[in-house]
This record gives C-alpha cells, structure tokens and sequence, in this order.
C-alpha cells in the first residue's frame, strides 16, 4: 500500500474512533444482533429500524478497536437510508474486497474504500467485518426476537 492510502486508511481509521456516527441506542429498534470477536475482545451490538425493506435508522453500541469501530461507523453512515438489498449488496462486497476476491478500484464501496488497507493485515479482517455480520444478522431476524449473537466464527445468513 503506497504512503498516500496508508495515510488515509490510518487518518480515517483514528477519525472514526474518536468520534464514531451512530453511536448509542436507538429508542425501538425493530431488529438487533450483537458480535463479538473472542481473539480480539471486540463486542458490538447493532440495532436497526427497518420499515419494509429500508433501513430508516441504524445505531451501535459496544466497546472495540479502533479498525472494529470505525468500520461500524463508517457501516452505519452507509447503509442508513437504504434498502435492505442495497446493505447486503455493500456487505458482500466490503467483505471480498477485505478478503482479496474483488479489486478495492473496482468495488462500488464509496468511502469505505478507505478501509481497504486493512487487508493488509489478516488477523484485523475479522475485526473489520464484525460490525457487518451482526448487521447481517439484524437483517435476518423476523423482527420479532429479542436479536441474534454473532462470533467472527461465523458467517452471517445470505
């Protein structure tokens, strides 16, 4: 990764950190999962407002590092107004670009792509999908649960 990027991906990573968007409960949500990364000790918990197939709002809650926060926030800043399609689409491609199956100039993820540089260090691609499984989770329940738990063990519901 050239200075440049490595100089974003840092500068967006600390950001995202100190000031994460989203953060906190929301008042009803209607879908919920937490996450949990044991080789990290990251726990987050995600909360949803889903009405018909749009995301209407989206917080998170939790204690993690630094790669695991700012990528929930910058998950929640992504997929908050849109459809649900539209958040697994982003998911399945921030995911392949982590893991090396699809080209970061060539995945539609916006400013996540700032976040590329994480696959640059293989034990931290777990901490930076956390956020996005338990995301996955939320979305797979009926709405009726009290929410799912998710490990980094595991992958999320298609």
């Amino acid at each position: 990764m050239n200075d440049a990027l490595n100089d974003l991906y840092q500068e967006v990573v600390l950001e995202h950190k100190r000031a994460p968007r989203n953060f906190g409960h929301l008042p009803h949500p209607t879908h919920q999962a937490e996450g949990t990364n044991p080789s990290c000790g990251d726990q987050i918990a995600v909360e949803l407002k889903l009405e018909g197939d749009q995301v209407q709002d989206i917080r998170f809650t939790g204690h993690a590092c630094a790669i695991c926060m700012a990528s929930t926030s910058m998950m929640t800043e992504a997929v908050k107004g849109r459809d649900v399609e539209a958040a697994r689409q982003l998911q399945q491609h921030f995911r392949a670009v982590l893991t090396g199956a699809e080209d970061p100039e060539n995945a539609p993820l916006g400013k996540l792509v700032s976040l590329a540089g994480v696959r640059q260090y293989p034990s931290r691609i777990k901490c930076a999908l956390l956020g996005w499984h338990a995301l996955m989770h939320a979305i797979a329940q009926d709405g009726a649960g009290d929410g799912a738990a998710v490990s980094t063990e595991q992958e999320p519901s298609p």
